[in-house]
């Protein structure tokens, strides 16, 4: 086997393990491009006739065509831009998207486009001669390079961007002016970022977000189809400072990537406000005080409260001075305070609908239809309880449910609509034994809270909303599941194969670390009973003692059917 053979092997290996191998190339179908420059190659699919224009080392392969009927592969030098374009059936043209594009990512090291002059306007000298100046950098010395022409390159990975000798003799060389690609650059956080990079800051390839290996987690492209989670390139899903995935290192779950900012303005975020208006996103006063008469801590401050919600990590959210502000969605204004026992609280805005005369100011909105029932107390396990009890029984704040900080979870009023999950008040969103929460405190993922049980007498005049079609703590040692089975405690064991469950304590023959009995204390994870503990929509699954299969899904009847 030859040297060419093994390449193209192995870029074919490469391609398969994360799916799409044509998503750096535009195709056109039905072009015939003409090339002087172009090579016919044996390939049974458009995935091989691909891997062959990769591997190509006689000249650089900007493009190939794929002759369907003919099963004709043909690599070419050129492409659109340099060369004209015939019509013919049943031919598709595939491009190389970097030869095509005049922007560039970030320091522009990759930039591939035709632009030949400088910023300043003097036409670029070739990078193959001598005159006027004596280059350092040459084809024959960086053949990967792509100093092509007089276009402008960044051999040296200049943190400028690309230049170009030029031929003015007074002047060596000078910058290029290429704007950015705004799909491959983020604004702000990176919130609405669609590029395709798939690798983390430290190098590692990103795992795809359908794939469950080697990482189980909840941020399924079903789930969530509005976040763009596509192939593996990273995404920021759910308000982290920055885009992240997670990572195809088993010992590593998940890492952020190094997306570099857009220098161009980030798009209009909408009108910004004086006063209280919906959640608050766009307020930009200066109140800063919370409703417990707390003075804000600076946003740019860690001390006496370390955090991420930072003006460097949030650059498009106002973080002004010690204003409240809502940078991450939470139900109204609010800030870190400067009380080293009070972390954070909301803060008293002003509402919009208020005179402008008015000194009467609204607390944090709560939705109507979520408005909390003044109960100081719980029947049953808690699920129906609404009060506005937001105390552990060790004395720690409750987490707001929307928020991610300090403690990332699922539990959110998006995921648990019927839930009751309002402000920071304690709940019971997944059956456990009796409300609790996340807490503020980092060291404290969640706790009980500070309630007792209703008596008879208040359970008899307590008007408690009813929850329909949710078994009742009996009903959960049933070997049967109502709905997807998030709340199934029976004793099936074995997958729908018939392969028997991994025990969820144990790390052989899968290692595993986010579904385990110390991280989801309240999803009854024993022994290896099937179970639902991300409330996957198509039920309760294991990890399978199968060295080759990580899960699989158990086959839990429907109760009643």
């Amino acid at each position: 086997m030859d040297h060419k053979e093994v390449v193209l092997l192995l870029l074919l290996f490469l391609k398969s393990g994360l799916g799409d191998s044509l998503d750096d190339y535009v195709n056109t179908q039905g072009a015939f491009l003409f090339s002087l420059s172009r090579k016919q190659v044996a390939a049974r699919s458009v995935e091989e006739c691909a891997a062959k224009c990769e591997a190509e080392t006689n000249f650089i392969c900007r493009a190939f065509q794929y002759h369907s009927k003919d099963q004709q592969c043909v690599v070419m030098a050129e492409n659109s831009k340099t060369s004209p374009i015939a019509r013919m059936r049943d031919v598709v043209l595939f491009e190389k998207r970097i030869y095509l594009s005049e922007c560039k990512t970030g320091n522009g090291k990759n930039y591939r486009g035709t632009t030949s002059k400088t910023k300043s306007g003097v036409i670029c000298q070739k990078w193959s001669v001598s005159s006027p100046h004596i280059p350092k950098y040459s084809p024959e010395k960086f053949p990967l390079a792509g100093l092509e022409e007089n276009y402008c390159r960044n051999p040296d990975n200049d943190e400028k961007g690309p230049w170009c000798y030029t031929t003015d003799p007074e002047t060596r060389f000078d910058y290029c002016d290429i704007p950015e690609c705004e799909d491959e650059c983020m604004h702000c956080s990176g919130e609405h970022y669609e590029g395709k990079i798939s690798k983390t800051m430290s190098g590692i390839e990103c795992q795809s977000w359908g794939s469950q290996s080697p990482h189980a987690h909840g941020y399924l492209p079903s789930k969530f189809p509005n976040k763009n989670l596509k192939m593996n390139y990273c995404r920021n899903p759910d308000g982290e400072p920055r885009p992240w995935c997670f990572t195809t290192d088993p010992n590593k779950r998940w890492e952020f990537c190094d997306i570099p900012r857009c220098t161009t303005p980030p798009p209009t975020s909408g009108p910004t406000y004086q006063c209280l208006k919906g959640r608050g996103e766009n307020y930009r006063g200066t109140v800063s005080v919370t409703a417990s008469g707390h003075t804000c801590q600076r946003w740019s401050a860690q001390s006496p409260h370390k955090h991420n919600r930072t003006p460097e990590n949030f650059p498009c959210k106002n973080l002004e001075e010690n204003y409240c502000r809502n940078p991450d969605g939470e139900t109204a204004p609010w800030c870190y305070t400067t009380d080293s026992e009070v972390r954070w609280d909301y803060c008293k805005i002003p509402s919009c609908g208020s005179s402008t005369t008015s000194t009467e100011y609204l607390d944090a909105p709560v939705p109507p239809e979520q408005t909390p029932v003044a109960q100081d107390c719980y029947r049953g396990n808690g699920e129906s309880y609404r009060g506005t009890s937001s105390t552990t029984i060790t004395g720690r704040k409750c987490q707001s449910w929307v928020s991610m900080t300090p403690h990332r979870h699922e539990k959110t009023p998006g995921n648990f609509p019927n839930a009751g999950l309002t402000m920071n008040y304690c709940r019971n969103p997944d059956a456990d034994k009796s409300p609790w929460c996340y807490t503020t405190d980092p060291r404290v993922r969640w706790e009980y809270c500070n309630l007792k049980k209703c008596s008879e007498t208040e359970q008899q005049v307590t008007n408690f909303p009813a929850i329909a079609q949710v078994p009742s703590v009996e009903d959960l040692s049933e070997d049967c599941m109502f709905g997807n089975g998030k709340r199934y405690r029976g004793k099936r064991a074995t997958t729908v194969a018939g392969v028997p469950c991994q025990e969820w304590a144990a790390q052989e023959p899968h290692r595993h670390s986010i579904f385990t009995p110390e991280t989801n204390p309240r999803a009854g994870l024993e022994k290896n009973y099937c179970r639902n503990p991300d409330g996957d929509d198509n039920g309760p699954w294991c990890y399978t003692t199968n060295p080759q299969k990580l899960f699989d899904y158990c086959d839990v009847p429907q109760c009643g059917s």
